[in-house]
């Protein structure tokens, strides 16, 4: 195996660090009437991996403010990385997939179907969840369950590569088979 050069080294350092939005969809909790707890755990967790939390917001099942805020934290506020909390499941009211569908120029299917793979290792249920994740200008987004325990466990499969993801989505040259997060 090809071992890095300090050059290399030095760009990792730099590919942990980020901006992190973390975005809870709840119908109730927009409302005051139900305490989130996936939203506190997924900026904590998020925040010991190295990324800087820049915003933390509760919104309605709604596809027009999960949509509005995407666009104004990849738009305006240009967060590295967002993690939306709730939404995907099955309900009638789940719509975070298909908002965050009319927001991605690309989707990374990848991140969104080892997590179920993870997950189903876990429950049955898992089946059941139609989080995605994608890419809009130079932000990485990513659905996860609403529930704080498949929240943590989901966010916890794919720690290891959200460094890289947003280095590479920013234009870092880096070949991805050098580089090691372990």
């Amino acid at each position: 195996m090809r071992q890095p050069n300090k050059k290399t080294a030095d760009i990792r350092k730099e590919k942990q660090t980020g901006s992190c939005g973390v975005l809870t969809i709840s119908d109730r909790g927009s409302r005051g009437e139900r305490r989130d707890t996936s939203g506190p755990a997924l900026k904590t967790i998020l925040a010991k991996n190295g990324f800087e939390i820049v915003a933390y917001k509760i919104v309605p099942d709604c596809k027009k403010s999960i949509r509005a805020t995407l666009i104004e934290w990849t738009d305006e506020r240009r967060i590295d990385l967002i993690v939306t909390t709730g939404g995907t499941g099955v309900s009638p009211t789940d719509v975070t997939p298909e908002a965050t569908r009319t927001v991605i120029e690309k989707e990374l299917p990848g991140i969104s179907e080892i997590m179920r793979q993870a997950s189903f290792k876990k429950t049955v249920n898992a089946v059941l969840s139609r989080g995605i994740a994608g890419i809009r200008k130079e932000s990485l987004i990513i659905n996860v369950p609403g529930s704080e325990k498949a929240a943590r466990e989901n966010i916890e499969t794919i720690l290891k590569c959200l460094p890289h993801a947003v280095y590479k989505i920013k234009g870092g040259t880096d070949e991805c088979g050098i580089t090691n997060y372990e």
